[in-house]
């Protein structure tokens, strides 16, 4: 199996997940996890029209924007992001996946250059070993960062547990999306909220019949290119 064949594969899969529940594919980003991926396969990736990608670690960022153009690539960053390591970060990229604590929101304030669109994860199920805000945390949460002009809330991400089952899959997605038409319906001008970001390689089609807007997309890229 090769990067473009696996490509053919998410891109039907995402249109079939849409098609069947009557959405329009442009309504759906698909970002490319590159993270411990070769540049090599990142740039295949490029060759083959993506834009959006994310990486969860600083070096692997560093390495791949020097490698690929940068005037159309969005890059994103997912993952825990210690608040030692914002200044690196947060100028090198569009989107960040995992605003979960006041000292990272605060942090990212004051080192961003600009306002940075950021997601706020939230443990929906909550999994003792996932992080993220709680469901009753979430809503205050997102309202206290009205003073951080830098910080603009565009949605809410979550994980489903790796074991879940397709019901409960189906609860986890629909209880963020329920969440994030909340937080939407509040107006607040700093956190529109109109995104999520849900839906991995083992359940993105998933996340797409529930109204996800962007799914992280990982390993099925990649599968059996090892070999």
């Amino acid at each position: 199996m090769t990067i473009e064949k696996n490509c053919r594969i998410v891109e039907s899969t995402v249109e079939a997940a849409c098609s069947a529940v009557g959405r329009n594919r442009e309504d759906v980003t698909v970002i490319a996890v590159t993270k411990t991926r070769p540049v090599e396969q990142v740039e295949e990736l490029y060759r083959l029209g993506y834009r959006h990608f994310a990486e969860n670690r600083l070096e692997g960022l560093i390495e791949k924007q020097a490698a690929l153009p940068q005037e159309d690539i969005v890059w994103h960053y997912i993952g825990t992001l210690q608040t030692r390591k914002v200044k690196q970060v947060i100028n090198r990229i569009a989107y960040f996946h995992a605003l979960d604590r006041p000292s990272l929101a605060k942090e990212i304030n004051e080192r961003a250059e600009k306002p940075v669109s950021c997601f706020v994860q939230v443990n929906v199920t909550g999994e003792s070993s996932k992080h993220g805000l709680s469901v009753s945390e979430a809503i205050p949460f997102i309202k206290s960062l009205e003073s951080l002009p830098n910080i603009i809330v565009v949605g809410l991400m979550t994980m489903a547990p790796i074991d879940a089952t397709d019901v409960e899959l189906h609860q986890c997605f629909k209880d963020l999306k329920r969440m994030q038409e909340q937080v939407a319906a509040l107006n607040l001008m700093h956190a529109p909220c109109t995104e999520t970001s849900m839906g991995m390689s083992q359940d993105y089609p998933t996340a797409i019949a529930e109204g996800s807007t962007f799914v992280r997309v990982g390993s099925a890229f990649f599968a059996e290119t090892e070999a």
